[in-house]
């Protein structure tokens, strides 16, 4: 517990303690009961900051004393800290339903976390994915531990100056301020740690932040061991050059399991929250040859069973790749005394050429070829990761590329208002969303009417009160005129349909498609009878000068005239604006281009609060969009950049907003509810609230990921990793006889409904247990390929390893769509993820 003041108190004992355990809990950005607590010892601070541990450092020794001689403020103050200790202690779902089952501990490792602008440790959609993760980790009571960094300065902050371009600053993470306290070992030390770097020692600072159950490791580079160009290796997310994110990414993932193994944590299973933290499956490896005395080939065969890894790159180019200049630079000397490898076996591990000496190290691939099982974040980019991964499995069909998938959910808690949660409280029960949810849609449907649409005036009202003070400040901080401020304080109509378009400005996420026809859009929103008001906000990367042009173009438009009562653009997009934006907004619109957005989950976070999507079929919309709950662009197919269906989406948008929402929106019974909307509200919460919680995706990934990964890590670390050595021979074995095995003679006979294939194999001197012979046929339409094993019959006269091989099939497809080939086989590896050999008859 970190210390409050050097000088104590005069107050009863336990009470800085208690208010202490509260605020650095992260549970209070999403569980609000503390709230008040905070507000009444500084509002102001509290809401700016929304920061407990700010308020509490920050606070004078008399407040305190004074609030300490508050009976109340004590009496609740002693119940929260009960509610919070109880909310520890008692069974979870996993404990109710796998309390018998492993694995004791799951690291999740990401560059970034989201839980809450109190850590500013995030640049976007990866880290609010992470920090709702951790969160529904935690109501769920999955055995996780987060490992990360802890940035000094963080992702950049936004201000736009008078002609509109964007800038970016750098302010400081002050450790004191945040709510992480130091990693200390029995005895009281600072648990720091050594990476070797090329003629250096990095050394390392452990950090922890309470998630709820969930304890997150944060890593620290800015030691006062180190000198000055290493102390700021973890000074920003997402900056420098490939050499600062290269340190980085082993930092996370070297150091990451490292730190973990330092404090006696030996997590069953690790998952890699994309390819940043790849090089923590070499780690692990090198910690398992050390405790068995295995090579490193066979480590990698036992603990990569126990690896998942989760992509959320929908194009190829979006994976950091490193020349191998730097790989042997800074990995080198790591290959050869703790692996046991030289530098090339290491940079195959990142190549899809493994012999080309030229290609570049892709950290995605070794996260693949160290893990027992890959997903996306969508069902459709599920489909578009087969394909940015095929080059790793030549010659295999596309569909049985070893890509799996679990959709985003957003932890609803933490994006609810409190009008929301007063709805959902009523018709669903106070702990809806941390069991299986079962009854949740179902009982939401009762809500009437007209308790629905007041949610969504008394959010819209909220909305708008906030636009008006945060519009009116950022144009004082700009030096505005006292007459402008005082028309911000006027803007929007908390009666009118309210629209909100907030993101990351990447050109593949086209923010500026709504503002295609600027004079189209400034028809819409000023429409007498039918009047909208919009609501923008995002950054650009500040080397990204598209992207900065874009904001550009939104500030300006934003600011002529006869726009400014009805649109505005909020800088510096965080995640206390984005939950403004999300409880309050009635519709929200989301326009990338096809299929390069993984997953999305800003849309999401609009559903428990009742609002409704327009967005492109990409992403988690292509699986959620049916016409009862929101509206779709797009006719669900990839046309690349082309100028032509730019300009046709931002027609059909336009066509959308006219002639179907705002109608709809508008078109009143005589008590004042728009029926149709409400309709579709109900719609959208019942059905999608749930579906697209990040409660539905942990239990996913628990019951389809983690329970399978400890199941198949145990059975190969078994007897010093016995399973391990067998695969390793396995696959020795296949890679010296491949070459020579080939197909004979093929016949094929039909029946009147049946097609018999017979097809002579020769293995050279390859075990025919090692591989399987297969008929394979292309899918149709939406089933799965046929995949036909064949028997093995007879050898063949005169044959060394020669063999007949039968199978008959349905005739309902004719025989050449049926293809012969042969495939590896053991009963506990993964094909084609651990083996990718394949040959096809010809």
């Amino acid at each position: 517990m970190a210390e409050l003041y050097p000088v104590s108190l005069q107050t009863e004992p336990g009470y800085l303690e208690d208010l202490a355990e509260l605020a650095l809990d992260l549970r209070t950005c999403w569980e609000h009961t503390t709230d008040p607590i905070w507000s009444k010892i500084d509002p102001e601070l509290w809401t700016i900051t929304h920061n407990p541990w700010v308020v509490l450092q920050t606070a004078s020794r008399s407040k305190l004393a004074a609030l300490q001689n508050d009976p109340e403020f004590c009496k609740r103050v002693r119940e929260l800290v009960q509610e919070q200790r109880k909310y520890l202690k008692s069974p979870a779902w996993f404990q109710r339903t796998h309390r018998n089952s492993l694995p004791t501990c799951v690291a999740y490792f990401s560059m970034e976390f989201g839980l809450s602008e109190a850590l500013p440790i995030y640049s976007g959609g990866l880290g609010n994915v992470a920090g709702d993760y951790l969160k529904a980790g935690s109501d769920l009571g999955v055995p996780l531990v987060g490992v990360g960094l802890l940035y000094q300065q963080g992702y950049f902050r936004q201000t736009i100056d008078a002609d509109g371009v964007q800038h970016a600053l750098y302010p400081y993470n002050d450790p004191g301020q945040l709510p992480i306290t130091p990693v200390r070992d029995k005895d009281g030390a600072w648990v720091r740690l050594k990476v070797q770097l090329p003629g250096q020692s990095l050394w390392l600072r452990g950090w922890q932040a309470q998630v709820g159950r969930i304890t997150l490791y944060l890593l620290d580079s800015n030691d006062p061991a180190n000198p000055p160009a290493y102390r700021g290796v973890t000074s920003e997310l997402y900056g420098g050059g490939p050499e600062l994110r290269l340190v980085q990414e082993l930092v996370l993932g070297l150091g990451g399991w490292r730190f973990l193994r330092a404090l006696g944590i030996k997590p069953e299973v690790c998952h890699l929250n994309e390819g940043h933290a790849a090089f923590a499956v070499l780690e692990r490896a090198r910690s398992f040859m050390e405790d068995n005395s295995q090579p490193f080939e066979v480590a990698m065969a036992v603990t990569s069973a126990g690896n998942l890894f989760t992509t959320h790159t929908p194009v190829a180019a979006g994976f950091d790749r490193f020349a191998p200049s730097l790989i042997g630079r800074f990995l080198g000397r790591y290959a050869k005394t703790r692996l046991g490898i030289d530098v090339d076996s290491l940079l195959a591990l990142g190549r899809a050429h493994p012999d080309d000496p030229d290609e570049p190290f892709n950290v995605a691939y070794l996260a693949i070829r160290g893990s027992g099982a890959i997903n996306g974040v969508s069902r459709l980019h599920s489909a578009v990761s087969r394909r940015i991964f095929q080059c790793l499995f030549p010659r295999w069909p596309e569909a049985e590329i070893p890509v799996g998938y679990v959709t985003n959910g957003v932890h609803t808690p933490t994006w609810d208002s409190a009008a929301a949660d007063a709805v959902w409280t009523e018709a669903c029960g106070r702990e809806r969303w941390r069991g299986t949810m079962e009854t949740v849609a179902e009982d939401i449907c009762c809500v009437t009417d007209s308790a629905l649409w007041e949610l969504r005036a008394k959010n819209r009202m909220e909305l708008v009160r906030y636009v008006r003070e945060r519009l009116a400040t950022e144009l004082g901080v700009a030096g505005a005129s006292e007459a402008e401020v005082a028309r911000a304080k006027d803007v929007f109509d908390p009666n009118t349909l309210t629209l909100g378009f907030a993101r990351r400005f990447a050109t593949y996420k086209r923010p500026n498609l709504l503002l295609y026809d600027p004079e189209r859009l400034v028809r819409i929103l000023t429409n007498r009878e039918r009047p909208v008001q919009l609501v923008v906000a995002g950054k650009a990367h500040p080397q990204d000068e598209a992207g900065k042009a874009m904001v550009r173009d939104w500030v300006r438009f934003v600011r002529r005239p006869e726009v400014r009562s009805h649109a505005v653009f909020l800088s510096d997009y965080d995640l206390l604006l984005a939950e403004r934006l999300v409880q309050g907004v009635d519709l929200w619109i989301n326009t990338p281009r096809r299929p390069w957005e993984a997953s999305g989950t800003s849309g999401m976070k609009l559903l428990v609060n009742g609002g409704l999507n327009l967005s492109e079929l990409d992403g988690w919309w292509a699986e959620a969009y049916s016409p009862e709950v929101g509206w779709a662009l797009g006719d669900g197919r990839e046309h690349n950049e082309d100028p032509a269906w730019d300009a046709a989406e931002a027609e059909a948008l336009y066509k959308i907003l006219e002639e179907q929402v705002a109608p709809e929106f508008y078109t009143r019974g005589r008590d004042g509810v728009p029926a149709g909307w409400v309709a579709r509200m109900r719609q959208s919460m019942s059905r999608l609230t749930p579906r697209f919680s990040a409660n539905r995706a942990v239990r996913e990934y628990v019951e389809n990921y983690y329970l399978p990964a400890e199941t198949a890590y145990r059975e190969r670390e078994r007897d010093r990793g016995a399973a391990g050595v067998a695969l390793f021979k396995w696959r020795q074995d296949l890679s010296r006889h491949w070459a020579a095995v080939r197909f004979g003679e093929i016949n094929v006979s039909t029946s009147a409904d049946r097609h018999l294939f017979d097809v002579q194999v020769y293995l050279d001197d390859l075990d025919a247990e090692a591989v399987r012979i297969e008929l394979y046929a292309d899918p149709l339409e939406s089933a799965p390929p046929v995949r036909q094993e064949m028997a093995r019959g007879n050898a063949l006269v005169g044959s060394v390893k020669g063999y007949l091989y039968s199978a008959a099939v349905s005739a309902a497809r004719p025989a050449s769509d049926y293809t012969p080939r042969i495939v590896p086989h053991h009963a506990h590896a993964r094909t084609p993820l651990e083996e990718n050999h394949i040959l096809w008859q010809r």
